[in-house]
């Protein structure tokens, strides 16, 4: 009897656990919201007609750059803009930066990133709003969409409707041409990696590499997911930036902000009506329905705004509907409303610690990478001393080791160098092949590495252990000159 009551009891309380889980299950679900389909509306502008302009120019830049061409002369690479995997170069106009050289892209990037952080200082996610690929794709797309299915309150209809041949019709249609879109990007992508029109014609005819097709594969997908169907979910979730803005702005920074103190109390207001005793937003919620982000400006700061200022253009157009001054959302700062609590006008501090700082650090930085690319070394010399063995005692006593050079040209001619050693007195060079009128002289290809063999000889009594040796190119022509030291090691005398 008490081992069925024990067996009753655990069944009861397993029962009892399986409820919790339940309960704290539907309690956790509720803690979660679906994600809503956010429509926004076209709006008209300066910030709207700004955003178009950048889209151009930044969509143009990315898909036109890998078909420019700069003549390099010689039979060599005539593609502007190329990341040479397999030559081991990157090319950009007139600059050619080889792998050792890589600070160069280093100093790109830390310049790109005080650039950032001056215009967040300056005015906010200005980044976000106009420059992000994230925004200037989903842009795009949008504009096929609007232009497919019509605009906000169209699309919200066509959704809401249940499926026919036309509906079926435009979203297909849609798809198609984000698909395309997408496939143009991951292409346009892979021709900054190789000649853009050898690959163009080889993809199409099947004769590209595998790893082609796949990161095309991978580029449209990625494009077509975050632009076309994740859209704002991007910057709210996945973008780290929106995290890390805060402490790249202050008080003074301007951003996308509701003026409060000037709209409130808000509420419907028809013509004729009084404006005395409430503020000038009428609660039409056009900022809500441009916002391509889903938020309503006049909540404050948010995570999601990405400061593209439609609603600026939105609000301004209502505000001249009904009468009233522009300006009821702008770019302001905290700064400037606490002034105007105050009874202060406003002031705009553009130039102030942090601005300065940001912008001293990006003029270092441009002045250090210019003054390296104006005083950059065309010419340079490697050395490696064989080990095996590490030297060679001849029949006359004298000793030698044996050296791999490498004689690196980096510029679009040929040169003729003539190539010396510096080290203990009688230490001479041996290269029968290499020998011109007396001098060992090489011959380097333009843009090209050149591996030479060379002996160096030195006297029998030279004494045991290492010895320094510094080598020497010299082009004959310019007289640009490389060093580079080593070792000649030697055996105690037999």
């Amino acid at each position: 009897m008490a081992k069925v009551t024990l067996i009753d009891t655990k069944a009861r309380a397993n029962e009892h656990a399986i409820d919790a889980r339940a309960v704290n299950s539907k309690e956790a679900r509720a803690l979660y919201k679906k994600r809503e389909q956010i429509y926004p509306k076209l709006a008209h502008g300066f910030f709207r007609n700004l955003k178009w302009a950048a889209m151009i120019v930044l969509l143009g830049i990315y898909y036109v750059t890998p078909w420019l061409r700069w003549d390099r002369g010689d039979g060599r690479v005539d593609q502007a803009v190329l990341i040479d995997f397999e030559g081991r170069r990157f090319y950009f106009f007139f600059v050619e930066l080889w792998p050792q050289e890589v600070y160069y892209i280093t100093g790109l990037l830390i310049l790109a990133a005080f650039a950032i952080f001056l215009s967040s200082a300056l005015f906010g996610r200005v980044w976000c709003g106009y420059a992000c690929p994230q925004t200037v794709w989903t842009d795009l797309y949008i504009y096929v969409e609007r232009a497919i299915e019509g605009d906000r309150n169209a699309r919200m209809k066509l959704d809401a409707a249940s499926w026919s041949w036309r509906k079926a019709a435009k979203k297909i249609a849609k798809h198609a041409i984000w698909i395309l879109i997408a496939a143009a990007t991951g292409g346009a992508w892979v021709f900054y990696f190789g000649d853009a029109p050898t690959l163009f014609r080889n993809i199409f005819t099947g004769q590209a590499d595998p790893v082609v097709y796949l990161f095309i594969g991978l580029l449209t997908l990625t494009t077509y997911a975050l632009a076309g169907t994740m859209r704002e979910q991007v910057c709210t979730y996945m973008c780290p930036w929106p995290r890390i803005q805060a402490a790249m702005i202050d008080k003074d920074a301007l951003s996308v902000t509701y003026r409060g103190d000037r709209g409130e109390p808000r509420g419907p207001h028809k013509k004729g009506d009084s404006w005395e005793g409430r503020g000038d937003c009428i609660d039409c919620r056009q900022c809500v329905a441009v916002c391509p982000q889903g938020i309503d400006i006049r909540d404050g700061d948010q995570l999601e705004c990405i400061n593209c200022a439609l609603c600026i253009d939105a609000c301004d157009d209502v505000m001249k509907k009904v009468g009233r001054p522009l300006g009821l959302i702008a770019y302001d700062s905290y700064a400037n409303l606490d002034r105007r609590k105050q009874g202060n006008p406003d002031r705009y501090k553009l130039i102030r610690p942090r601005t300065i700082l940001y912008g001293v650090l990006m003029a270092v930085v441009a002045a250090f990478m210019i003054y390296g690319l104006a005083t950059r070394q065309t010419l340079a010399l490697n050395v490696i001393r064989d080990r095996s063995p590490p030297f060679v005692r001849l029949a006359d006593g004298t000793v030698r080791n044996d050296y791999a050079l490498k004689l690196i040209n980096m510029t679009d001619r040929a040169r003729r160098l003539q190539i010396e050693v510096e080290g203990p007195t009688g230490v001479h060079l041996l290269a029968p092949a290499l020998v011109l009128d007396g001098e060992v002289v090489a011959e380097a290809h333009a843009d090209s590495v050149m591996n030479v063999r060379i002996h160096v000889v030195a006297p029998a009594n030279i004494g045991a252990g290492s010895h320094r040796l510094r080598f020497t190119i010299r082009d004959i022509a310019s007289g640009d000159v490389a060093v580079s030291d080593s070792a000649f090691l030697a055996g105690s005398t037999p």
